[in-house]
């Protein structure tokens, strides 16, 4: 069976029609380069060159051989450079799929800080909703995702980066800002403004007010964690939301204390497919995304 040695000797005898010269260029000698093209000649059972001590000629054979052999090897040659510069971090795709909170908020971040360390990755951010991440991942259609999640992660690798909490987020100077946690049941005497039915964060706001024989009765419904976070600092309310709110406060006027009696907290993970290889882009990225959200989410325990 012929080798890429021998095509890539019978490349660079073609090209300077001279053994030694060939030998130079691929830094190995003479006999080298002879024995590689008598070997290809034996396999291919023809004479590929008319050698005398003035001239290498290809013969009809060399010539055909060329002809068709020669493009080949460029396109295995581009195909080599192009996998070495996908494993040397200078080409890379990582698709990401994050909730609309985390895409505008923690994956602009990221994109920063893989401009600064890996400049010739591509970053592709999906925001969708977080029932939408895990089929995305599962499936191949996403290198990654991050986010909150309920258990069916079959064929998933999860890797937990913090605990999510319960909290309730009032405009600075409110009341409840006395407390260092606020107990569930002091939020009856308080206007809420919760997400809407289709969040999964409103169903853990249900379970904390069931949890103490509250009704929950919102002052007010909105679909994004940004419009709660405004409402709230312009005194509308307090909102329920969880520690990755923190995430868009932004500078805003706003203080923030944990629901306690009980804790409700899940968990703020990353994803990526059991059975598939991580590209060296995903496993390079995938602790700076780790980083980025450790960091501008705090963990409040």
């Amino acid at each position: 069976m012929w080798n890429l040695r021998q095509i890539k000797c019978f490349q660079a005898v073609v090209e300077l029609s001279n053994f030694s010269r060939a030998a130079e260029r691929l830094r190995t000698s003479q006999a080298g380069v002879s024995h590689a093209i008598r070997d290809l000649e034996e396999l291919l059972g023809v004479r590929l060159f008319d050698r005398t001590t003035r001239r290498v000629e290809l013969t009809e054979a060399g010539r055909i051989f060329a002809d068709n052999a020669l493009p080949g090897l460029e396109e295995i040659e581009r195909a080599v450079e192009a996998v070495r510069d996908l494993s040397q971090l200078r080409l890379g795709l990582v698709r990401i799929a994050a909730p609309p909170l985390l895409g505008a908020t923690v994956l602009p971040r990221l994109l920063q800080e893989v401009a600064k360390v890996y400049p010739d990755l591509k970053i592709r951010i999906e925001d969708v909703g977080t029932d939408l991440i895990v089929p995305r991942v599962r499936n191949g259609l996403c290198d990654l995702g991050v986010g909150t999640f309920t258990g069916d992660e079959d064929g998933l690798e999860k890797q937990d980066i913090l605990a999510d909490r319960m909290m309730v987020f009032m405009e600075e100077g409110h009341p409840l800002q006395v407390h260092e946690e606020v107990p569930w049941k002091l939020l009856g005497d308080h206007r809420i403004i919760a997400l809407s039915r289709e969040s999964n964060i409103r169903v853990l706001t249900e379970i904390g007010f069931e949890s103490v024989g509250l009704p929950l009765r919102p002052h007010l419904d909105v679909h994004q964690i940004h419009t709660a976070l405004s409402l709230a600092e312009n005194g509308a309310g307090v909102a329920v939301l969880p520690t990755y709110a923190f995430a868009a406060l932004n500078g805003r006027r706003i203080a923030a204390r944990p629901l306690t009696a009980p804790d409700i907290t899940r968990q703020v993970s990353i994803v990526s497919g059991r059975e598939r290889t991580a590209s060296p882009a995903s496993a390079a990225v995938r602790p700076l995304l780790r980083k980025i959200v450790r960091e501008m989410v705090p963990e409040v325990l």
